[in-house]
């Protein structure tokens, strides 16, 4: 009788696992130092163009600093500065009422403008590139000083715009000369240049699926109804960004109030915005100190605005997900 045994069993020694190894030596942490060097420019304007002027500048807020007294004798003052603000400069709590103007009527206007545009540009018809170029021309001159001077020339008594509407037999005005006209100026200047948030406006036109137009239309919606009850609601985040950027940058106008003012707000005061009157406190009468304490009450003050902006905007503003803000 034959006898079979099974075979035998081959057991394997199990293979060593391999671990990593730090590095150590002169390479070691190469990747974090190659980092930080990249960084290092970034870094380094961070502190010495923001961080550290804006440190020195809440320090001298507080302080009587005037540019011509010398370190050494330059006196704490604690809040000064601002009861001064607040309760003892008349000429402050005009340059906010002109600013809130500004931006009140401004803002509102310029961005129903680049809507408005952004609509009629929003087809495919030809030679459409060429007007969405020509519309957006204005807002790449920016506030430049430049064109701050031709707007002031524009609109002098001798200017381009009264010699238009001589043309018609309609009496000019000396626009920037007149307290009731010079800001209507900047603010018209300010709205002519609606070709950046124009651009945002067209490129959220392009995202609103036309299915919801077509819905809409199988319901009876007209243009008008359209309008309001998709158009509105699916650019509500387009707006909202636009309002939030255009208010900024209304209550940070300077330049062209600068420019057409020569520097004083004038006529009367008419053209005084918070910061051309910043900028005569610290630069024309030297109250470095004065001038620091009004920079951080309009960082606190726009900073509000814009949290009160991104509070309220849960309530107006819905995105395609159906989430709000």
């Amino acid at each position: 009788m034959a006898v079979t045994t099974a075979p035998e069993q081959i057991h394997r020694a199990p293979r060593p696992v391999r671990t990593a190894r730090k590095r150590s030596g002169p390479g070691a942490g190469g990747e974090g130092l190659a980092g930080y060097v990249f960084l290092s420019p970034w870094l380094l304007g961070l502190l010495g163009i923001t961080a550290i002027p804006m440190l020195l500048s809440l320090y001298l807020s507080f302080t009587n600093y005037d540019v011509l007294t010398p370190w050494s004798e330059v006196e704490w003052v604690g809040l000064a500065n601002y009861r001064r603000m607040f309760t003892a400069d008349p000429a402050y709590w005009h340059a906010v009422r002109v600013t809130v103007t500004f931006a009140l009527v401004a803002v509102p206007l310029k961005l129903a403008a680049a809507l408005g545009v952004a609509l009629l540009l929003n087809k495919a018809w030809r030679g459409v590139g060429l007007f969405r170029g020509l519309f957006y021309l204005p807002s790449l001159l920016g506030g430049s000083v430049a064109l701050a001077i031709v707007w002031r020339s524009m609109f002098s008594g001798d200017g381009a715009v009264n010699s238009f509407l001589g043309l018609f037999g309609i009496q000019g005005q000396p626009w920037v000369n007149d307290p009731d006209w010079a800001l209507e100026t900047l603010m018209a200047l300010a709205i002519w240049q609606f070709g950046a948030p124009m651009v945002i406006f067209l490129a959220g036109l392009k995202q609103v699926p036309t299915e919801l137009y077509e819905a809409a239309a199988v319901d009876g919606a007209g243009r008008s109804r359209q309008f309001f009850h998709v158009t509105l609601p699916m650019l509500s985040p387009v707006i909202f960004f636009n309002l939030v950027l255009e208010t900024i940058h209304g209550f940070q106008g300077f330049t062209a109030a600068f420019v057409v003012s020569r520097g004083t707000g004038g006529p009367v005061d008419s053209t005084l915005m918070y910061t051309l009157k910043l900028y005569v406190s610290g630069f024309t009468n030297l109250e470095m100190g004065y001038a620091s304490a009004m920079a951080w009450v309009f960082l606190i003050a726009v900073s509000v605005i814009t949290a009160v902006f991104f509070s309220t905007g849960r309530f107006w503003v819905h995105y395609s997900d159906g989430t709000n803000s």
